[in-house]
């Protein structure tokens, strides 16, 4: 049973995530600021703030020692922010960057270590559309996403010589997670810039996720894939 570890497991995406592949025989492990909402003998969940250096190290430690192996990452966990940039205060500059970005980082470098022992691993994060349309209002989370795929593109080449990938997916707006109380025509302005107009799905994400883990993926790395195309 391979063993995949997801960050923000406690509601949203992050939870469905690891539903699905509980369902589909991983073991899944789970990071989250809060408890454990999921209950099932392939899940294990971990309480970590991922915006803190020495609570990742730390998980990942047990991680290792519980499990081994680690074959999979998903980078998952972010907070949202919807504000002009004349109008963020400097607090939530520093806590979406520290989540979104640091995080991501952190979190990938720490479970890196074990798959280069392991001479395999696959890594996925999560970017947004919001990065490449350039989106009003979305300037810090947008950016820490553009940084996110930097990370995805540097990491790429100089994890690839371990048999590591790395790729990021940018999903489309889904009714769930981050996007509850946006509103909607704001969410539907975001739709019509897309080549695909319709909201996204949990299996649009699922499917991709599927194939980025997948043996037949293992030439396929630093790449960046936005769900319903930007037109």
């Amino acid at each position: 049973m391979k063993t995949i570890v997801i960050s923000g497991t406690s509601k949203g995406i992050g939870k469905e995530l690891a539903l699905y592949y509980i369902a589909n025989n991983y073991q899944v492990v789970g990071l989250a600021r809060s408890k454990a909402s999921i209950e099932h003998s392939n899940y294990f969940h971990l309480v970590c703030d991922i915006a803190i250096e020495s609570e990742i190290v730390s998980a990942i430690k047990q991680i290792k020692k519980i499990y081994k192996t680690i074959d999979v990452l998903i980078n998952n966990a972010a907070l949202a922010n919807m504000n002009h940039m004349l109008t963020t205060p400097y607090d939530s500059l520093k806590k979406v960057t520290e989540v979104n970005f640091f995080g991501t980082y952190i979190l990938s470098r720490e479970v890196a270590k074990q798959m280069i022992k392991q001479k395999r691993g696959r890594i996925i994060n999560f970017t947004s559309i919001s990065a490449a349309l350039h989106l009003e209002t979305q300037s810090v989370y947008a950016a820490t996403k553009a940084a996110i795929e930097s990370l995805t593109k540097t990491s790429a080449k100089e994890l690839g010589p371990f048999n590591i990938t790395v790729n990021a997916i940018g999903p489309t707006p889904m009714d769930m997670g981050l996007i509850k109380g946006i509103p909607d025509q704001w969410l539907e302005n975001v739709v019509n810039m897309q080549t695909i107009k319709r909201h996204g799905k949990l299996k649009d994400i699922t499917h991709t996720l599927d194939f980025l883990i997948s043996d037949d993926a293992d030439f396929i790395t630093g790449q960046v894939i936005y769900l319903g195309g930007i037109s």
